[in-house]
């Protein structure tokens, strides 16, 4: 009863829409269980088009461009490198030049992330860092936030486009990043080091679930060059849910 009435009281003070929920409020065994809750069945539609990229998760557009000369827009005024942020070398240096999106998920939104595009599942990299928040306020005022911070960047190689970054970051609050298929995930944090986890290019289908936090928190989606276009509509603030198109395979 008291964990009902503190989930109703907290889905009120944030706008968090309980009826998208997947279970009664009284089955969630923890306030982080709530956080990452499932959604229930046909509260989200994932567009089908075969080349079509969706967004992952639900949240808030806080930057989106080209990775020009390797360089992505933090906030205004405020960049960050992206070999700092994918520290696999090769593999940053396969998307300079790419597009790319970052999303901020608050905490009314549904915190699970899901494939973008389908293709093969390749790797999870986590990556120790600071948990500072990663709310406006913050990465207007922190370099390079996003690159230091505790993160999983996980590795795909989509189909017509070759491979993509979709990188789960931490903050305050939420150092647990639960992934989908690595278990053992949420111990990664108390490691204190990096962690590569090779998943055999699992096939996953556009929308699969890669992963959830436990509170709000931010996605960032790099392509390779020329390889994506994304929706000219994608304003910074423009509200997003997952599933819904986002743009193109080029």
């Amino acid at each position: 009863m008291f964990r009902r009435f503190a989930y109703r009281a907290f889905a009120r003070a944030v706008g968090a829409n309980l009826a998208e929920a997947e279970l009664d409020l009284g089955e969630y065994a923890s306030l982080g269980d709530f956080f990452a809750r499932k959604l229930r069945e046909g509260a989200r539609r994932v567009d089908p088009a075969p080349n079509v990229i969706i967004s992952p998760c639900d949240g808030a557009i806080a930057a989106g461009g080209i990775a020009t000369d390797g360089t992505l827009v933090q906030a205004k005024g405020r960049n960050y490198r992206l070999d700092e942020l994918v520290p696999d070398a090769a593999f940053a240096r396969s998307l300079l030049g790419g597009a790319y999106l970052t999303i901020y998920l608050s905490p009314r939104d549904y915190h699970r992330v899901h494939a973008p595009v389908g293709g093969r599942l390749v790797s999870y990299d986590y990556v120790p860092g600071t948990l500072w928040p990663v709310n406006r306020w913050a990465t207007n005022r922190r370099e390079g936030l996003l690159a230091r911070n505790e993160r999983v960047v996980i590795r795909l190689n989509a189909d017509g486009i070759g491979d993509v970054a979709v990188v789960m970051v931490g903050a305050a609050g939420v150092g647990n990043i639960a992934l989908a298929d690595a278990p053992e995930s949420a111990t990664f944090r108390h490691l204190r080091e990096r962690k590569t986890i090779e998943l055999g290019n699992k096939s996953i289908a556009k929308g699969d679930e890669l992963g959830a936090f436990r509170l709000g928190s931010t996605v960032v989606l790099v392509f390779p060059p020329s390889k994506a276009t994304l929706g000219d509509e994608l304003a910074v603030g423009a509200n997003l849910q997952f599933g819904q198109r986002i743009g193109r395979i080029a």
